[in-house]
């Protein structure tokens, strides 16, 4: 985990120097892809993930080592090779997992928060799942135990493996020419996260394209299908944790509603999308049928608002970069209890943003557990060893929590949450 932690230090700044670069390009070109509050929420959910990742927050189900173990038949002395084997590896397995995600019931749930965006821009790539309790991925690794990759290469390759995903979100990038023959590129990309009946489960390959095109699973952009992003049963939430559980609720209640003991068993295992015929006609779903004519998810907002979520953001931020900074000197006890709080400040402020009433109250419990922390020890998790005012810098920020919460929810024009038209 701490070697994770350790990448991140720098992917974290790579990654929002590319959002600030391609939020600046929209801005010049007069051709915006990106709204404050979705952006801000799809960066949030990538701070759940790797706040959950970091922390080791899973089960291992099966791990790669053991397969390694009992599996290998022989091992691949060649450095470059071995290198090239395991990546290739790595990027066939993640198309078949991603192809379960897409197929299966249960496994859509893990992945349904990555589609969850109504745009499509460098943000929605940020948000990635914290409901992938239960870690199978090895399994799909079984080729490259048996040629005996070893662990250390697949741990170093798997993130480099995810970091090489970030780029292609974009709207800002064309047709690529020959490449994409080999990689999958923006527009390939796009095609996927569409909601257009001519795109649905399209274009599932991660880095490259051949496994789309040999399994059956490639289609081209087409110049006459504009994609239109999002899912067909909205997320309506700007909070990354809700959206994340948001499947699984509705399959529990319908496996709890339909009378049919075999359709409760397997409505987990089903097609994507699937339901009982006598939970189906009594408790309707609204899905999207216009893809061109739906309407999008937005919340009243103001300029003072949006400067508001966006520095919440950004001291999350800063807090998870200190934190894997000092990721050894914290300690398990204090990592956990830092993650908590930065994924209860998540959860609070992008509640915030749906304008619901109860954040106020978990901003409030929030900001006061943090300043009583900081009286009662007079630093922040080891934060004054750098900086001399650092604790009482992280105190004011809580202040401002607090006073923030209140008076957007109590003080400042406040309409419920609200669908615009495409």
């Amino acid at each position: 985990m701490e070697s994770y932690a350790q990448a991140l230090l720098y992917a974290i700044p790579f990654f929002l120097i590319l959002l600030i670069f391609e939020i600046s390009y929209g801005f010049f070109i007069k051709d915006q892809k990106h709204k404050v509050m979705d952006s801000v929420s799809s960066i949030s959910s990538g701070f759940t993930n790797i706040i959950k990742d970091t922390l080791g927050l899973g089960i291992i189900l099966v791990s790669y080592p053991l397969l390694l173990k009992y599996l290998a038949i022989t091992e691949i002395k060649t450095s470059w090779v071995v290198w090239l084997i395991a990546f290739v590896a790595i990027d066939f397995a993640s198309y078949w997992n991603h192809r379960l995600n897409h197929k299966v019931n249960i496994f859509w749930n893990q992945h349904v928060i990555h589609h969850s965006s109504e745009e499509f821009n460098l943000a929605c790539a940020l948000r990635q799942p914290i409901s992938n309790i239960f870690g199978y991925f090895a399994l799909l690794l079984i080729p490259a135990a048996v040629l005996g990759v070893p662990n250390e290469i697949i741990a170093v390759l798997a993130p480099i493996h995810l970091f090489a995903q970030f780029w292609y979100h974009t709207q800002h990038i064309g047709k690529l020419g020959w490449l994409e023959y080999i990689i999958v590129t923006p527009s390939q990309h796009r095609v996927h996260h569409a909601i257009n009946p001519e795109y649905i489960d399209k274009n599932l390959a991660a880095i490259f394209c051949i496994w789309d095109r040999w399994f059956g699973t490639f289609q081209e952009e087409l110049d006459d299908v504009p994609p239109q992003y999002g899912v067909l049963k909205p997320a309506s939430t700007w909070n990354p944790v809700l959206i994340n559980f948001q499947h699984f609720w509705r399959l529990t209640q319908d496996a709890w509603r339909t009378k049919s003991f075999k359709d409760k068993l397997r409505i987990w295992f089903m097609p994507t999308g699937w339901r009982p015929n006598d939970v189906k006609e009594k408790y309707p779903i609204k899905v999207i049928e216009d893809v061109y004519g739906f309407a999008r998810y937005e919340t009243s907002s103001s300029p003072l608002f949006d400067i508001y979520v966006i520095f919440q953001l950004l001291i999350t931020v800063a807090l998870l970069w200190f934190m894997f900074f000092n990721y050894s000197q914290i300690g398990i006890d204090g990592l956990l209890l830092f993650g908590t709080l930065v994924f209860v400040g998540i959860y609070g402020y992008t509640s915030l943003m749906d304008r619901k009433q109860h954040a106020v109250w978990i901003e409030v419990l929030r900001g006061g557990l943090g300043i009583a922390m900081i009286l009662w020890t007079k630093d922040w998790f080891g934060i004054n060893a750098y900086f001399e005012w650092g604790a009482w810098l992280v105190a004011i920020y809580f202040a401002i929590t607090i006073l923030g919460s209140i008076y957007f929810t109590f003080f400042e024009k406040n309409t419920s949450p609200s669908q615009l038209p495409a």
